[in-house]
């Protein structure tokens, strides 16, 4: 068990997108069966056409965004929720001028990744 503030926890650089930042809340050695994570993608920024091999459940905190879930555009925006199947290619646009953030969990599986762009 514990508490964290959200304001002691690092923001990382994922270098594979343009704009995006990830802080890790809960990570996998912390829990047994989820992984937290918080997503942030600035104005302009994005996340290219990928899959991964774990399911991702998503809440956006903030902003808007395009969103492409195996083909098919979504515009995003605070509040909404996002279920992405492990394997569906998906990619993140932010379309609007403050970051898009949101909340990210994972099981606790190897995660692997592939940029399809």
């Amino acid at each position: 068990m514990f508490v964290k503030k959200l304001s002691t926890i690092t923001a990382e650089s994922i270098p594979v997108g343009q704009g995006v930042s990830r802080q890790m809340l809960i990570s996998p050695e912390e829990a047994p069966n989820f992984a937290m994570r918080i997503f942030s993608i600035d104005p302009g920024g994005f996340m290219p056409m990928h899959t991964n091999t774990v399911e991702h459940e998503q809440f956006v905190l903030n902003g808007s965004a395009e969103v492409s879930l195996d083909g098919e555009l979504f515009a995003v925006e605070k509040n909404d929720v996002v279920l992405i199947p492990s394997g569906v290619p998906h990619y993140y646009k932010n379309t609007g001028e403050e970051p898009f953030t949101f909340l990210c969990l994972i099981p606790n599986k190897e995660d692997i990744i592939e940029i399809l762009d």
